[in-house]
């Protein structure tokens, strides 16, 4: 019986997707870059701080990660700002409300800074629906490895086997199942190229786990 819910945020709670590829891009071409769309696709679901060591080592760069991390974040918070048509996903304001209403506890486990986390649910007044909140850029390890669905289901004092994610990026599905958890996988138009295979449940709209079909 699932008893928490552990969700991810970027493709999955807001659409922030295309903030952050504007952002990621402004900063490869502030550093002199070009990056595939291959090796950008990769990168879905990971903490920015590993992405930037990668960038560094990858391309030979100067910079030293942190700051890579820095001028990415500038970029996005001044997009954050200004962007007027930034939205929650369709639908998962009422599934959010509904599986509180239904004693669910919820958890935020995502890959993005708590700053950025923060952002998001004050300007969507979500604070109030969730138990916890766990950023991936505060841990040792980034998505795919399990340690923020770990912790997540720790903060949420839940069994992991009563726990269930959303996600909709390869790296995060692999963090979900190598935490023993399962994991369903909503098909976010903008995460494309993503592997759905391990995940346990394939969805296109969140009434298919509405909490009666739980």
């Amino acid at each position: 019986m699932i008893k928490a819910v552990l969700f991810d945020m970027d493709g999955v709670i807001i659409d922030t997707e295309p903030l952050h590829r504007k952002a990621y891009f402004k900063m490869f071409e502030e550093v002199g870059i070009q990056v595939s769309e291959a090796l950008y696709t990769s990168f879905t679901g990971m903490a920015t701080f590993p992405i930037c060591e990668r960038l560094c080592k990858e391309y030979e760069l100067n910079h030293e990660p942190k700051e890579l991390v820095r001028m990415k974040r500038v970029h996005f918070k001044e997009l954050f700002q200004t962007d007027t048509s930034l939205q929650l996903i369709p639908g998962v304001l009422s599934l959010i409300q509904e599986y509180v209403a239904n004693g669910l506890t919820l958890v935020v486990a995502s890959s993005a800074s708590m700053e950025n986390i923060n952002r998001v649910f004050d300007r969507f007044d979500l604070n109030q629906y969730f138990k916890a909140k766990v950023s991936g850029a505060d841990l040792k390890q980034s998505k795919p490895h399990p340690e923020i669905f770990e912790k997540a289901a720790m903060l949420a004092e839940t069994a992991k086997e009563s726990c269930m994610v959303i996600e909709d990026a390869t790296n995060g599905i692999k963090a979900a199942k190598a935490a023993g958890i399962y994991c369903v996988a909503y098909r976010s138009k903008h995460s494309t190229s993503q592997d759905y295979s391990l995940a346990d449940k394939v969805i296109d709209s969140y009434e298919e786990i509405a909490f009666a079909r739980l």
